[in-house]
């Protein structure tokens, strides 16, 4: 008996080793539901199970067996691709949290949410058979470049420890943050069919889709809200190339698609991604 339990715990020692040992960067698919820290916690689940881990506990922080992060949140109805770092890569996630990203959304002119996007509740309702092609590109110009925005009330932002949207669920007054300055590299509109238009943003870091579209409302005289979003790039991550989907969230294919990371004096340094080939 105690022959057949040493051959067992063998490889499992070896399997989660290997998963320690990793240091680096990669891209997984996120879908509509869950929030980011759900589908973090989901990931390093699988993998800790994987590794023959019994009855990992994802959220447990102390003496951690897997050092994980993301490089920035996705809203929980919002989908497409979330960078992870693993060991040293966690470290290169602050470069992600500033760096360019890209985004498609699908707006609706004419309700406005206190949410701002299609899981709130409807506040305001207004005309919008006014508004043409030409005048929303027109107005999408003042959107372009280096702006001031407002956060979202609903947000991953917090105030004295705690985020603003557990706050505002809690029955808390919130009020609104400063304004502070970002930066929209491209946007365009894709299609215009009334209520609804589609974008294709790409931004800096701090930018929140869901202020853009409520501010774009408001500019035409009207209001709106986000009715669909997802990230497809992020950095040097591509959705189409290099998201890995929940049925590959295993070590071996995450060892073909990650971004190495050595750690240095200067700190870690990663190298462009393999394809995930998704």
């Amino acid at each position: 008996m105690a022959g057949s339990i040493s051959n067992t715990a063998a490889p499992v020692t070896s399997s989660l080793s290997k998963l320690q040992s990793l240091n680096g960067l990669f891209a997984i698919y996120k879908k509509q539901g869950p929030t980011s820290a759900n589908v973090l916690n989901t990931l390093k689940e699988a993998l800790l199970k994987e590794a023959g881990v019994q009855n990992p506990n994802p959220r447990k922080r102390k003496k951690q067996s897997l050092k994980i992060g993301h490089g920035g949140t996705l809203d929980s109805a919002a989908s497409g691709l979330l960078v992870v770092g693993v060991g040293n890569g966690t470290k290169m996630l602050s470069t992600m949290l500033a760096g360019s990203k890209k985004y498609v959304a699908v707006g609706e002119l004419g309700k406005a949410t206190d949410t701002l996007d299609a899981t709130g509740s409807v506040i305001l309702e207004k005309d919008f058979e006014h508004i043409t092609k030409l005048d929303f590109e027109e107005k999408l110009k003042a959107f372009t470049g280096d702006i001031m925005q407002v956060p979202p009330l609903y947000s991953a932002l917090k105030k004295d420890g705690q985020r603003l949207s557990v706050m505002l669920k809690k029955g808390h007054k919130v009020e609104a943050k400063p304004a502070r300055p970002v930066t929209v590299y491209n946007l365009t509109l894709q299609e215009f069919k009334p209520p609804l238009f589609t974008l294709d943003i790409e931004c800096g870091g701090g930018f929140y889709v869901r202020s853009l579209v409520d501010d774009l409302g408001k500019a035409l005289s009207s209001c709106a809200h986000v009715k669909e979003l997802i990230r497809t790039k992020q950095g040097q991550f591509t959705l189409e190339e290099h998201a890995l989907y929940e049925e590959k969230w295993t070590l071996a294919h995450i060892l073909r698609s990650l971004q190495p990371c050595s750690h240095s004096e200067q700190g870690p340094d990663c190298t462009k991604p393999a394809e995930a080939n998704t």
